[in-house]
């Protein structure tokens, strides 16, 4: 008795043709069960609504404060998150008529080749890529500095992260490699904090205008629900989308910067308003700089400029950065990534950005 073959039995092998470069396939644990097991109390949840809500009618004009984003460049060590949370945490709350402090708490690292992609993708630093562990991990970390009244912000890199930690982040960033992403948009377009957009690594801004306004629009994408299942998304739009300056060519956080800057979000029928990188490109990848650029805006602020509504400056327990080497133990508190201004230059920082918000007041 002949039996039939693959063919006439509907049975067909792909292997030949699908997934021929994936190496493994492993489980990721549902945002549903994350956040079942870590949920948001109640005191968090208002801490996050307030700040957004806050940072909403910074955006709209309603309130004069200027809006701090700062923090490690990118976080690889809990412990020494909590610690300088703690230290920004008073300082934030004796600069609070002036400033409206977020810490910077960043879990995914965008990379220009390759290299260490995160604490959400490999937590423990090893190249093991642990990443139920790392969003663990990251939620539990948020959750801690919530609960000491410090409202974060964040990076959206991954597409599928947000609905690990969104619910815990007051304020959102896109990158400058990620603005010009059509599924980056779509995502901050349903995203419930308010989300900046950086201008693109040649220092052109048109791009991020572009993106505040698609952002602003409904969109209908594909993604993934807290449940785990994939489902289409219809979004509302976000109305607090805004440029952030991050420098390219050359820094762009200079008063001739900012008016060009204005200029094409005039042109596009937008607000008038950017957030300024102290770091990155604006900073020429040196650290220290970072120093003279907030110097800047605060001369530009005091003056009466109105259109800077925030800043972002890289900040941890101690000054530049380390690399990781086997069998030698990284030093506490000192970055991995980017370098960053030590916790000695960062508090007479956002002094001197809170006084130049006072002088700005005065002057009305």
């Amino acid at each position: 008795m002949s039996h039939p073959s693959i063919e006439e039995s509907g049975t067909h092998d792909t292997t030949r043709v699908d997934d021929v470069r994936i190496a493994s396939v492993r489980p990721l644990l549902t945002p549903a069960v994350l956040l079942e097991d870590l949920p948001a109390p109640p005191d968090v949840e208002a801490l996050v609504q307030v700040t957004r809500a806050a940072i909403g009618r910074v955006l709209h004009g309603s309130d004069d404060r200027l809006v701090a984003v700062v923090g490690p460049c990118s976080i690889h060590d809990h412990d020494a998150a909590v610690a300088y949370a703690r230290r920004l945490k008073p300082l934030a709350d004796e600069l609070a008529g002036d400033l409206l402090v977020v810490m910077r708490v960043y879990f995914e690292k965008p990379r220009t080749t390759v290299g260490w992609k995160g604490y959400i993708n490999d937590p423990r630093l090893d190249g093991s890529f642990r990443m139920n562990e790392g969003l663990r991990r990251a939620r539990e970390l948020l959750l801690e500095i919530s609960a000491l009244g410090l409202p974060a912000g964040t990076e959206f890199l991954d597409l599928l992260s947000p609905q690990y930690i969104s619910d815990l982040i007051a304020w959102g960033a896109i990158g400058a490699r990620t603005t010009e992403s059509q599924s980056h948009r779509q995502l901050a377009s349903g995203l419930s904090c308010p989300v900046g957009f950086k201008n693109g690594t040649d220092g052109g801004v048109q791009v991020a205008v572009d993106a505040v306004r698609a952002a602003a629009a409904p969109h209908a994408f594909m993604g993934m629900t807290k449940m785990g299942v994939a489902a289409i998304f219809e979004t509302r739009g976000n109305p607090d989308g805004h440029v952030i300056l991050r420098g390219g060519k050359a820094p762009n956080f200079d008063a001739a910067s900012i008016e060009a800057a204005c200029a094409v979000l005039r042109a596009a029928g937008l607000r008038e308003q950017v957030l300024v990188d102290c770091s990155h490109a604006n900073s020429r990848k040196d650290h220290r700089r970072q120093i003279e650029v907030a110097t800047d805006l605060g001369a530009q602020i005091a003056g009466g400029e109105r259109r800077i509504v925030g800043v972002m400056v890289e900040s941890h327990l101690h000054e530049g950065r380390q690399d990781q080497q086997p069998g030698h133990p990284l030093r506490a508190g000192v970055s991995i990534t980017d370098a960053c201004l030590g916790w000695h230059d960062t508090e007479p920082l956002l002094r001197g950005l809170a006084d130049a918000v006072r002088r700005r007041r005065a002057r009305a």
